[in-house]
């Protein structure tokens, strides 16, 4: 029993990481009806941030707080992506917005591979360790709960809270359902869309951000191949949640995680993305939006 639940909180930490990436593809999805492929490579981006930050500072002082030095690797990690996923947004994205539907999932697969190849040339194409950040462990009952863990649920917790609360509450949430369910009739009204856009773009990239540092602390190395695997995986959080929900976002991430996890400790390692693809195919068969998600309403 000690096992299993070990194994489950494992998995609600990994999930915990894929719901944060999961939370930026629904709400560009959510917005603007498309999959941001590159949105992976933003994760990936965010950890290679936070990695410079921290070797950076811990060549500068010694002696900094491992508090200090998390909270300003989250900082310049998210400043950095939100700056690459605007950028994105103005160069690659808003100039085929008009365009058939196909156009800009084809320039979103091409920036994912323009990052993945800057990262790879610009640091090396090896696995870039560093030194663990946390190390406390607690031992309840047979079970080890590192601090790192806790950390990565209760921050994932909270932002999903607070961008729960700005999406329905403020007033910028308010600009983003508008577009989201018309556009043109939201610039009508007033409402800046490219602006809205660009704004969700960038909370997107700082979540992705914030995810990527986590990984970094959590797993002590990063590589710049890591956007593709946990960017599809996120993905397929966004879809088995209900794509367009973010709630939904970081059950289908809880969901993924565990599985992994627990197929990984009672079965071949080799078949866990099996496991997890399979069940997004039986949950769709059943529920074609997603747990979460709600089904679009045309009216004619």
């Amino acid at each position: 029993m000690e096992y299993f639940i070990q194994q489950l909180l494992n998995g609600l930490t990994l999930g915990s990481i894929y719901g944060l990436v999961a939370i930026g593809y629904t709400m560009v999805y959510g917005i603007i009806g498309m999959i941001n492929f590159a949105h992976g490579d933003i994760f990936m981006l965010g950890g290679f941030a936070a990695l410079i930050v921290f070797l950076v500072l811990t060549s500068m002082f010694a002696g900094l707080p491992v508090a200090v030095l998390l909270i300003i690797m989250l900082v310049v990690a998210m400043l950095m992506t939100s700056l690459w996923n605007w950028a994105i947004e103005r160069v690659a994205y808003r100039p085929l917005r008009g365009s058939f539907r196909l156009a800009p999932l084809i320039t979103a697969i091409g920036m994912s591979i323009v990052l993945s190849n800057f990262i790879q040339v610009t640091q090396g194409p090896r696995n870039k360790p560093i030194r663990p950040l946390v190390t406390t462990v607690y031992n309840i009952s047979g079970v080890s709960i590192s601090l790192k863990q806790i950390i990565i649920v209760i921050i994932t917790t909270v932002l999903l809270v607070a961008f729960w609360y700005i999406v329905n509450r403020t007033a910028l949430g308010r600009a983003q359902r508008a577009t989201e369910q018309d556009r043109k009739m939201a610039a009508l009204l007033g409402i800046n869309v490219d602006r809205t856009i660009s704004i969700t773009f960038v909370m997107g990239a700082a979540l992705a951000a914030v995810a990527g540092t986590m990984f970094l602390m959590y797993y002590g190395v990063v590589s710049f191949t890591d956007g593709f695997a946990p960017g599809v995986k996120a993905f397929t959080a966004a879809v088995l949640g209900g794509i367009g929900s973010l709630p939904g976002a970081v059950l289908g991430g809880l969901l993924i995680g565990v599985i992994e996890s627990l197929w990984s400790a009672y079965f071949t390692i080799a078949y866990k993305d099996v496991a997890t693809f399979a069940l997004l195919a039986f949950v769709l068969i059943f529920k074609p939006t997603g747990i979460l998600g709600r089904p679009e309403v045309e009216k004619v």
